[in-house]
């Protein structure tokens, strides 16, 4: 069988990487190739185009860039003609992968989508096309099933997420770390992000001086970036692609919402989610995304497991209210918060491995054509 993979983010070449393995586990013989990174190569993919290639963010790079990805777009349909895969397994990425699924549906390719888009905060649009050329739909997000059922009529498989499984083999290979008096600060991976929540963050640790500091940097932003905004604080430290080692040894944190929120509560980290942008671009994001909350955690779970504190909520009085009673492991909050990360973990890791239920999935589709 031939497998045609394309993940676009580091992200997804992760995921992908996981996801190849358990298919060879269960067909020996499978022939995979695609875009992705270093991790779906180390898996035996051939990996036509790295996604380093690939990252162009906002609006104006799009536009600056938009013959390279159009050029990219025209590869990447000639390579899957070529190759004549049994399957083709889009992973996240929608901007690029939906434009493929729906040509490959024309040329009568099987389509399948592993990490749906989530068109459930915004562009719902996109379901109408979605529905007719992707063949199997597999999400990770437990309500996503439910959305797509009674919004869109369709049928979807909810595999659990696939950071369970990334995040339980590091608790396991770093079994021996211990906690740490250190609260963890997530601030983003976007400079415009940082720069507007990271001073509010870092204040914090003047009003809890009895602890520790650390900032998870985000990869690929330089160390002189954070320089100015970590040069007044004595009892802050930041390191760099160590995000989980961080988590890991911390008592609490302070997180930015986005996935991180979700990474945090699965190391079952007690944490505040926080959120700021300029007051037009939060205007707008009001009119356009339509969700209940804005932590994944609380999506998942519908309910406020962990506080939000959203634009002029966010200050650092604010952030010390929310984190005090967390920091106590005998309070009722801690305690309520233990317990809501452990429903969310089962729920996320119901009947086994992501990765796993995708491929069985995958296989199954193959085998019933």
């Amino acid at each position: 069988m031939k497998y045609y993979i394309i993940a676009g983010e580091a992200s997804g070449d992760l995921h992908a990487s996981n996801l190849i393995h358990q298919i060879k586990l269960q067909n020996a013989t499978a022939n995979c190739r695609g875009w992705g990174g270093d991790l779906m190569q180390a898996q035996g993919v051939t990996v036509v185009k790295h996604y380093k290639d690939l990252a162009f963010m906002g609006f104006l790079e799009v536009a600056k860039n938009l013959p390279a990805i159009l050029k990219n777009i025209s590869f990447c349909k000639q390579d899957i003609m070529a190759f004549e895969p049994d399957v083709l397994i889009l992973v996240d990425y929608p901007g690029f992968n939906l434009r493929i699924a729906s040509w490959a549906k024309l040329q009568g390719f099987k389509v399948v989508y592993y990490i749906a888009p989530q068109v459930w905060a915004w562009k719902a649009n996109r379901v109408k096309k979605m529905k007719q050329c992707i063949d199997l739909m597999l999400c990770i997000l437990p309500f996503e099933k439910a959305y797509f059922k009674d919004n869109w009529q369709w049928d979807v498989d909810y595999v659990g997420h696939p950071l369970v499984e990334v995040i339980d083999k590091f608790k396991k290979e770093n079994s021996n770390s211990f906690k740490e008096n250190t609260i963890a600060i997530l601030p983003g991976s976007r400079k415009q992000e940082i720069a507007k929540k990271l001073p509010i963050m870092l204040a914090v640790s003047k009003l809890l001086p009895n602890y520790k500091f650390v900032v998870a940097k985000a990869p690929g932003l330089e160390d002189e970036f954070y320089h100015t905004f970590l040069q007044p604080y004595t009892n802050v430290s930041s390191t760099s692609n160590k995000t989980y080692h961080v988590l890991n040894q911390s008592v609490a944190a302070i997180v930015t919402s986005g996935t991180a929120t979700l990474e945090t509560a699965l190391f079952k980290v007690p944490e505040v989610v926080c959120y700021k942008t300029s007051n037009i671009s939060y205007a707008i994001g009001k009119k356009l995304i339509k969700i209940k909350f804005i932590a994944l955690v609380n999506l998942i779970m519908n309910k406020l497991v962990v506080t939000e504190l959203i634009q002029h909520q966010l200050t650092p009085q604010a952030l010390v209210q929310a984190l005090e009673p967390l920091l106590q492991q005998n309070s009722l909050e801690a305690k309520e918060q233990q317990k809501d990360y452990e429903n969310l973990y089962q729920l996320l890791s119901k009947g086994g491995f992501a990765s796993e239920q995708a491929a069985t999935k995958i296989n199954a589709l193959l085998l019933s054509c």
